[in-house]
C-alpha cells in the first residue's frame, strides 16, 4: 500500500498491524492510574492478606484492560480533532499507523474478556467496572463538551477506580479515600485542562468546544481552591481516621503530600506542563521520589508503628 493524502496538510500512514502499535494505542504508561485499586487494599490494614492482594492485582490487571479499551473508543471518537492536535496526532490511530478496524475490535476483545473475569471475581466490583466503561463512553461522545461536567466526569474515573478497590476485597469504602481521591482527581483534570487551553493557544476553541469556556484565569482560581481543600483534607485524615494509630504518627506523611502539591504547582506554572499526570510521574524524579516516601512512611506507620 502507499502513501494516502488526504489534503495538503495531512498525510496518513499506512496501518503497520504490529503488536507494538497495537500496544501505544492502548496507552500503557496510563496504566500507572490504575494503581489506585490498591488504595483500598492498603488503607483498610489488609496488605499482609494473601487473597486480598491477589484480588487487587487481579483487579489491577482487569481496569487496564478495560482503560485500555474506553482510551481506544475515545481516539476513535476523536480521530479528527487529533490530527490536528500538535501532540495527540502521533497516536497510531490519528497518525494512521492504526486502522480503525484494527482498533476496533481490540476494544472489543479488551472489553469483553475483562468484564466476565470481573464478575468472577465479584458481581459487585464488575458493576463498578462497567459503570467507569459507560462514565467513559459518556465522556467521549458527550460530557467532554460540558464546562466543569468534563472535569467531575474525569474525577469520577479515578473515584471510581478507588471504590473498585474496596469492593474487590469486600471492605467498606472510607469516606477519607472517597474524599481524598475526589479532590486529588479535580485538581489533576483541572491541571490537565489549564495544560490544553496553553498547548493549543488561539486555535483551542475551533479544536475542542469545551475550552472556549475556560480561561486561564478561571482554572487558576479552582486549581487553587483545591489545593488548599486537599491539604485541609488529607490533614483532617491524618489525626481524625478510625484505623490510624492513636499518637497521630500519621501527621508525619503530611510533609510528602505538601511537597508532592507543590511541585505539580511547579511544573503547571513554571513549566507549563500538566496535560498527562503519568507522564509527570514517570519522568519528574522530585515528583517521584515524594509519592514514594509518602507511599513508604504511610505503610510503615499503618503496619508498624500501629
Amino acid at each position: 500500500m502507499g502513501v494516502r493524502t488526504t489534503d495538503a496538510a495531512e498525510t496518513v500512514r499506512p496501518e503497520s498491524g504490529t503488536l507494538r502499535t497495537l500496544l501505544r494505542e492502548m496507552r500503557p504508561k496510563q496504566w500507572t492510574k490504575n494503581v489506585l485499586v490498591f488504595a483500598g487494599l492498603v488503607f483498610s490494614l489488609n496488605l499482609p492478606n494473601v487473597g486480598d492482594v491477589a484480588m487487587a492485582v487481579a483487579a489491577f490487571v482487569i481496569f487496564c484492560a478495560i482503560s485500555s479499551s474506553a482510551y481506544i473508543i475515545n481516539d476513535l471518537a476523536d480521530l479528527e480533532t487529533d490530527r490536528q492536535h500538535p501532540v495527540k496526532r502521533h497516536r497510531p490511530i490519528a497518525s494512521g499507523t492504526l486502522g480503525a478496524t484494527t482498533a476496533g475490535w481490540t476494544s472489543a476483545v479488551l472489553l469483553f474478556a475483562a468484564l466476565p473475569t470481573a464478575y468472577l471475581l465479584s458481581p459487585t466490583f464488575a458493576l463498578v467496572c462497567a459503570t467507569y466503561f459507560m462514565t467513559v463512553l459518556l465522556y467521549s461522545f458527550y460530557l467532554k463538551h460540558i464546562v466543569l461536567l468534563d472535569v467531575f466526569t474525569l474525577s469520577a474515573g479515578f473515584v471510581l477506580r478507588a471504590v473498585a478497590g474496596t469492593v474487590v476485597i469486600g471492605v467498606t469504602l472510607s469516606p477519607w479515600l472517597l474524599v481524598c481521591t475526589l479532590l486529588g482527581s479535580i485538581f489533576i483534570a483541572l491541571a490537565k485542562r489549564r495544560h490544553e487551553l496553553l498547548l493549543l493557544e488561539d486555535g483551542a476553541a475551533g479544536r475542542r468546544r469545551v475550552l472556549d469556556q475556560y480561561s486561564t484565569l478561571f482554572l487558576d482560581q479552582m486549581i487553587a481552591i483545591v489545593t488548599s481543600s486537599i491539604i485541609i483534607a488529607y490533614s483532617l485524615y491524618t489525626f481524625s481516621a478510625r484505623t490510624l494509630p492513636d499518637d497521630y504518627t500519621m501527621m508525619l506523611t503530611i510533609p510528602f503530600v505538601l511537597y508532592a502539591l507543590f511541585r505539580y504547582l511547579y511544573l503547571i506554572y513554571l513549566r507549563n506542563e500538566g496535560g498527562s499526570p503519568e507522564t509527570l510521574f514517570l519522568r519528574d524524579g522530585p515528583l517521584r521520589t515524594a509519592v514514594m516516601l509518602w507511599v513508604v512512611s504511610s505503610i510503615i506507620v499503618l503496619y508498624y508503628l500501629s
